[in-house]
């Protein structure tokens, strides 16, 4: 690569930079999302043409392949404590005495407070080595979280290297919490009503379990954002007060949160609970409270810890506002994966500022204990929520009470029967064809990891369920050219080229097409077992339950999925049908054996003769694993082009590196 290609991938990444936090910190865009589409389009060329100048930090790095089948743990440096709450003044002036007493050779008036937002979201820790981001993990325990990384990686208000005008940090272990926009979460609830999902209660559930999705790729399309508070681990460490540290996390490049104060004693500290008790729900992001520190990075460490909490900092909380209303009726929604959540239909009644009219009942162990009935007044609370919940059932002995909620034996849509696994608490519709579910399922069907339908998009499939000509999946194997012609914005030669890709779909092997189903629980590495193990799916579906449990890595909540899956006449039918059309269900190689069975590989760098997926699936074919983390339990790390920190791990962990001729060499026996 010549030196002024060189140079133009370093200024693009600078500029990419730079608008990222004109964007995603100061919210003071400079350019349109088109010449910013631009940019980062002129990096990407260039980084495909010279693979080995591609860097962990770089733009282009934010979202990455799907993870494996589970998070690792992570060990923090510092164990992330959470927070002792209080809810009133004389709880937070009893956290006041107990500081004084604490630093008993300090003069009370000595002792400055510094207030914070109390953030309702999820606590992370994000580690930077030699300033460029390595790893995020979520808190756990304090002790242990879990390894998050690519997923925090989409998030651009976290920066992928740092700057500092402090003595050069070798290592940093910073805390956020990572939260949801409530713009951000309206239009993805939207989203998910409109295609009949569950809706997601609160902003804060929707984050975490946006940071818990083995996709990246859909984590991104969330819209996440942090804001950063303080560093639990630092080499050397240059602050000597909370406020500075914050002061200098935004310098660095971190999303800090503007509304900060530092308080010269602990009365200044009170004026700012009223102010924000009234403040708090005009913000963007939700706020359940205030946080109360001390400032001196000194005296924390005198005060310490208890085992759960520190010293030297306290929550105050504010109570949720609550109203009363009544229950008008009690509705079942299909969501996408079938499950069946029922909905209370509210007498409209307004709570912190808005309408609200609908609370969701979760499942039927919920309105079995709090015994919720059409007709019953009941006490609703919306704390910073846009899906309120149903606190409890104001009884009276004047008020007669209607009926035991029942939920129903089949499903509200198809009118199949419904099901409920041991460990769940959740009503499904295990009918691959309800119409309720049927656009998400053929997104699932269609996709790369499944049948690989290339250009059977959302757009496509939206008009052909609208149309009704696609009611299963092996209605998409029945359609002729001319089907595909009548819909709107599809020319001839992309109809010609979807018809091409169905029929080259249906040799993707029997392990794609069990994942393709969508069976609960059946990811890509159980469909690869259970077609490695049973071979073929007349055999699959005449398994019993307990000879699916038998299979390794099958687990009794795999097992009973499958079971009930092939156990519906409606599946079974579905599955005749395909395979009248030529749909392969035996296995013919894909999985070729257990040589690798046990091993598990970390595949770090760019490779020139596999594709990331083609080398992880030729690793599951085997009966490997691929993980996203180098840990005293991987086996091999395999190295490409530019391999970055994972190397540097293995090599400190003793793990052998395998070059790509040598991974040809294993896979390929």
């Amino acid at each position: 690569m010549s030196k002024q290609e060189a140079q133009e991938i370093e200024r693009l990444r600078q500029k990419i930079r730079r608008h990222d936090t004109f964007y995603y910190i100061q919210n003071q865009p400079e350019i349109s999302d088109r010449e910013y589409d631009r940019l980062m389009q002129e990096l990407k060329d260039l980084e495909v043409r010279h693979p080995e100048w591609v860097t962990p930090d770089s733009p282009t790095q934010r979202v990455g392949g799907k993870v494996a089948d589970r998070f690792d743990t992570v060990a923090h440096k510092i164990p992330m404590l959470s927070l002792d709450n209080t809810y009133n003044v004389g709880e937070l002036k009893e956290f006041r005495e107990r500081v004084v007493k604490g630093l008993a050779d300090v003069s009370p008036d000595e002792i400055e407070y510094f207030v914070e937002l109390k953030f309702d979201g999820l606590a992370v820790t994000l580690t930077y080595e030699d300033g460029i981001f390595v790893k995020g993990a979520t808190r756990g325990d304090g002790k242990k979280g879990e390894d998050i990384t690519a997923n925090l990686k989409t998030i651009h208000s976290i920066p992928l290297n740092i700057c500092t005008e402090k003595e050069k940090i070798k290592l940093m272990e910073v805390r956020g919490e990572v939260f949801m926009p409530r713009k951000s979460f309206q239009k993805l609830n939207e989203i998910r009503a409109a295609t009949g999902e569950t809706l997601f209660a609160n902003p804060r559930n929707a984050a975490a379990g946006s940071l818990r999705l083995l996709d990246p790729s859909i984590t991104a399309s969330r819209k996440l954002d942090i804001f950063v508070y303080g560093v639990g681990f630092m080499d050397p460490m240059p602050f000597s007060t909370q406020y500075e540290v914050q002061s200098e996390l935004e310098k660095m490049g971190f999303h800090t949160n503007s509304n900060r104060y530092l308080c010269g004693n602990f009365e200044e500290v009170l004026p700012w609970i009223e102010t924000w008790e009234k403040k708090k729900d005009k913000l963007e992001y939700d706020v359940d409270g205030l946080v109360i520190k001390v400032n001196s990075l000194d005296y924390q460490k005198k005060l310490g810890a208890t085992s759960k909490f520190p010293r030297w900092s306290v929550a105050f909380k504010y109570e949720p506002e609550k109203e009363e209303t009544r229950v008008e009726n009690i509705i079942c929604q299909v969501g996408r994966t079938g499950a069946i959540t029922p909905v209370a239909i509210l007498t409209p009644v307004t709570i912190s500022g808005s309408t609200v009219s609908r609370a969701t009942l979760h499942n039927e162990d919920e309105i079995a204990s709090k015994d919720i009935r059409i007709g019953d007044r009941v006490v609703v609370e919306k704390a910073g929520e846009i899906i309120p919940r149903v606190v409890e059932v104001i009884k009276s002995v004047r008020e007669r009470r209607g009926l035991r909620f029942r939920m129903p034996s089949k499903c509200p849509e198809c009118k199949e029967p419904i099901s409920r696994s041991k460990d769940e608490a959740v009503l499904r519709c295990t009918n691959s064809v309800c119409l309720a579910q049927l656009r998400e399922r053929l997104l699932h069907f269609a996709s790369r990891d499944a049948m690989d339908i290339d250009h059977l998009g959302p757009a496509v499939i939206d008009q052909l369920v609208s149309k009704g000509g696609v009611k299963h999946f092996s209605d998409l194997y029945k359609l002729k050219l001319q089907d595909f012609v009548r819909l709107e914005r599809l020319a001839e030669k992309s109809a010609q080229n979807l018809i091409g890709a169905l029929e080259k779909s249906k040799s993707v092997g029997f392990a794609r097409v069990l994942y393709a189903f969508g069976i609960r629980h059946v990811g890509q590495r159980a469909g690869m077992i259970l077609a490695r193990h049973f071979h073929s799916m007349n055999k699959l579906q005449k398994a019993e339950k307990e000879e699916l449990e038998f299979v390794m890595e099958i687990g009794e909540a795999i097992a009973e999925s499958v079971s009930t899956f092939f156990g519906q006449k409606s599946n079974q039918d579905e599955i005749a049908r395909l395979a009248e059309l030529g749909v392969e269900m035996e296995f013919k190689g894909e999985a070729i054996g257990d040589r690798l069975a046990g091993k598990q590989f970390v595949l770090t760098g760019s490779l020139k003769s596999f594709t990331r997926d083609e080398a992880k699936e030729k690793i599951a074919a085997l009966g490997g694993r691929v993980m996203s983390t180098v840990s005293k339990k991987t086996d091999y790390v395999v190295v490409g082009a530019d391999p970055g920190s994972k190397a540097d791990k293995a090599k400190k962990l003793d793990i052998p590196l395998v070059t790509e001729d040598e991974f040809k060499k294993i896979v390929e026996k």
